[in-house]
């Protein structure tokens, strides 16, 4: 046995090299598990429990009894439509605008930089503050956004419920949303234009391209990849969004507001765990549905 020990070849660099790494990255793997899936794996546990309030009292397993109660609740399947058309036209709006921006701004004029500064203004703001401002806005008796539209521009003869009615509370979180975050798009997907080598637009402009051929074929491929990371984030982001829904309006039924009311207002813990396992597999299919669309199409 000692002769065969003494006969292991010794540790080439590489293996040395690998063993180190680890090493040094295992302290941030058993934080991550720590910090990220554990609370992942208790909360998919909690989701099998009617969960006592009283912490001397033990949890009473219930099998799937909250994943059935919730997939048979209409109040769900109406929440998860809200949500659905709350992400896919928050989303598209939002990277839409932050693109036609971006694209605006990848060129030098006077002022460019004091402009830039202007446009984040609404993303790096305290968004409590947004909110109450927009809130005070939008108010029936003295906001300005009725006065321009009654008496200004005569378009309306009373002043709608911005927040109290569900379309135009939904209108008013969309543009809310639109108008805050639209500037993340843009810093991304400004980056992702300066990136791209202007040899190409050079050579385009030879072939005689004109200026929706060279986005086309020049522009549109080399920032695709981030466009959809973009997109992807927001689409995650709204998906679980709250704060400022729940701030400006209690009229829209989304699964964040329905997902805080089931913990917090009923008490139902357990259900409110299933809330969030059916939507994490729910958003982890569209990533991953949405990643397949862009990687196929820059392969093709």
């Amino acid at each position: 046995m000692m002769r065969r020990w003494n006969e292991r070849k010794p540790l080439t660099m590489g293996q040395k090299d690998s063993i180190l790494g680890f090493v040094l990255i295992l302290p941030v793997v058993l934080l991550i598990a720590l910090v990220i899936l554990y609370p992942i794996l208790y909360n998919i546990r909690l989701s099998f429990f009617d969960v006592a309030l009283n912490p001397k009292k033990p949890d009473v397993f219930v099998g799937l009894d909250n994943y059935m109660r919730l997939l048979t609740d209409k109040e769900f399947y109406k929440v998860l439509i809200t949500t659905v058309l709350f992400v896919a036209v928050s989303v598209t709006l939002s990277t839409g605008i932050g693109l036609g921006v971006a694209i605006l701004f990848n060129r030098q004029f006077p002022g460019r930089g004091i402009a830039r500064s202007l446009i984040l203004l609404s993303y790096v703001t305290p968004m409590i503050s947004l909110v109450y401002v927009w809130k005070y806005m939008f108010n029936a008796m003295y906001g300005v956004v009725n006065y321009i539209l009654i008496d200004v521009l005569h378009l309306l003869e009373t002043a709608p419920a911005w927040f109290d009615n569900i379309w135009f509370a939904f209108a008013s979180v969309v543009v809310f949303d639109t108008w805050r975050l639209f500037p993340y798009a843009f810093m991304m997907i400004l980056a992702a234009l300066q990136a791209v080598d202007t040899s190409m637009y050079e050579a385009a402009e030879i072939d005689g391209a004109g200026a929706w051929g060279k986005f086309r074929y020049i522009t549109l491929p080399e920032i695709l990849p981030v466009v959809s990371s973009v997109a992807t984030l927001r689409m995650i982001w709204n998906f679980y969004k709250f704060d400022d829904i729940y701030l400006l309006t209690q009229q829209l039924p989304v699964i964040g507001i329905y997902l805080y009311k089931t913990s917090f207002a009923a008490n139902d813990f357990g259900s409110a765990a299933a809330i969030t396992v059916v939507l994490f597999v729910i958003v982890m299919t569209l990533v991953f549905l949405m990643r397949k669309v862009v990687f196929r199409r820059n392969a093709a």
